[in-house]
């Protein structure tokens, strides 16, 4: 089957060294992916503050996160604001779509959209949405066609928002394998949304013996059912430490017949799309809410 690959960008070093390690493994293979790039200030070691929440703290110890992100990352924008990821590393952020990859809008501050979906004003995101729109502009010199909200924190509320509507189409959603076009207060959008059903790395990975090799071979059997799937990796992970694992993944799924594509062209195997709803809820393995696509 065709996999939809989607990768996440969320910070300065993921940037800096996981976009072009990653850009090199895929372009060995074959392969290429829609990216969804920040561009705003890294402040993402602020996270450190939901340390206090048990279900954070489990998760973190539970994925190992100080030695899979690193203290650079746990720890950027605690003391002193974050660096601009779009000032100082555009060239690197070029990379994918000179490659020819599918590129598209995550974030401006990644972690204040994260955290503020809750309790920000509609006008303070409606801001972190034309931030990232005007700064992708500025960078690749073309308005972006795809968005993906950060941390999978999207509701009918922020998608109501204006600026929301400035993509042919995104992915936020959690849960269903298929893409619909969701119903607002009674009406369908026209713009696409398409799911990923694969748990992350972070989500499904266990601490205990072999648990990489585990986590590749779950991933590998929930892939073995012919139906369509999308993959989100991180540039921080699997284009950090954990490169060779994905390699190895890469590597034992395309021997077993699959292939992967950006989302934009994975999208042409469907022939029409349902209706649906974007709702709050729960997965398994991230702390907090999170969109999930339901049928109507």
């Amino acid at each position: 089957m065709s996999i939809g690959l989607r990768i996440d960008v969320d910070t300065f070093r993921g940037t800096r060294d996981g976009v072009p390690r990653l850009l090199h493994t895929l372009t060995k293979r074959g392969i290429r992916a829609t990216w969804y790039v920040t561009l705003g200030p890294d402040n993402m070691g602020r996270h450190a503050w939901r340390l206090l929440k048990p279900a954070f703290a489990i998760k973190m110890l539970r994925s190992g996160a100080p030695s899979l992100y690193g203290w650079e990352i746990l720890l950027r924008g605690t003391l002193w604001p974050g660096p601009v990821i779009s000032d100082h590393l555009a060239d690197t952020l070029r990379m994918p779509e000179k490659a020819g990859h599918e590129v598209g809008v995550h974030a401006w501050d990644h972690h204040r959209w994260q955290m503020g979906a809750d309790r920000l004003s509609l006008a303070a995101m409606q801001d972190e949405l034309y931030k990232a729109i005007e700064a992708f502009e500025r960078v690749y010199r073309r308005p972006p066609e795809t968005a993906a909200a950060p941390g999978w924190r999207l509701d009918e509320r922020l998608l109501s928002l204006p600026a929301s509507h400035a993509f042919r189409y995104r992915s936020d959603a959690r849960g269903i394998a298929s893409p619909f076009f969701p119903m607002v207060k009674g009406t369908a959008l026209t713009q696409l949304q398409v799911p990923v059903d694969l748990p992350t790395y972070d989500e499904g990975v266990r601490r205990e013996r072999d648990a990489d090799a585990k986590w590749n071979a779950s991933l590998l059997a929930r892939m073995a059912d012919n139906k369509p799937h999308v993959l989100t990796i991180h540039a921080e992970c699997e284009g950090g430490v954990k490169a060779t694992l994905f390699e190895q993944f890469l590597d034992s799924a395309i021997a077993a017949g699959h292939t992967f594509e950006p989302l934009c062209d994975w999208l042409k195997q469907f022939s029409s799309y349902p209706t649906g709803h974007v709702k709050r809820g729960a997965i398994a393995g991230r702390e907090g809410w999170v969109c999930v696509g339901a049928a109507p």
